[in-house]
């Protein structure tokens, strides 16, 4: 992977839900927050997964600054794409038609968009790996 600098080489596959549990959670805490979710391209919006507990008002907006700085290190068609399925919960051919693309294009590039988050999520340490056991 070439954007991840401090993240080993590894199937981020198994990540993804919880990268999208966190996109879920980032645009529920932005609302409670009386802020809508700034990567949003409209204002209005159709879980909970973190590594860090949300537990005062001011842990939710660190969490959603966070976010939102992580959002902003996306490419435009990746933000896009995850604003459009995951945080506004369009279907793929209703994401499709808003973007001007084929519903296989976004099937195609969703798992990637997810898997470049989720990069900058375990950059950002908002995302933690568990550690690896160790045998004896």
């Amino acid at each position: 992977m070439s954007n991840a600098q401090n993240v080993p080489e590894l199937d981020l596959y198994f990540y993804r839900l919880q990268t999208h549990g966190m996109l879920r959670r980032y645009f529920y805490t932005s609302l409670q927050t009386s802020r809508v979710a700034s990567s949003l391209a409209d204002p209005i919006g159709r879980g909970w997964v973190s590594s860090q507990p949300i537990r005062t008002f001011e842990d939710a907006v660190i969490f959603v600054h966070d976010m939102e700085r992580c959002l902003r290190r996306l490419n435009s068609l990746d933000r896009d794409i995850l604003n459009r399925v995951v945080i506004q919960e369009y279907t793929h051919a209703e994401a499709a038609s808003l973007l001007g693309m084929s519903v296989r294009i976004i099937s195609y590039k969703l798992p990637i968009a997810l898997d470049r988050f989720t990069t900058l999520l375990l950059n950002a340490g908002l995302l933690i790996l568990p550690e690896p056991e160790k045998t004896k």
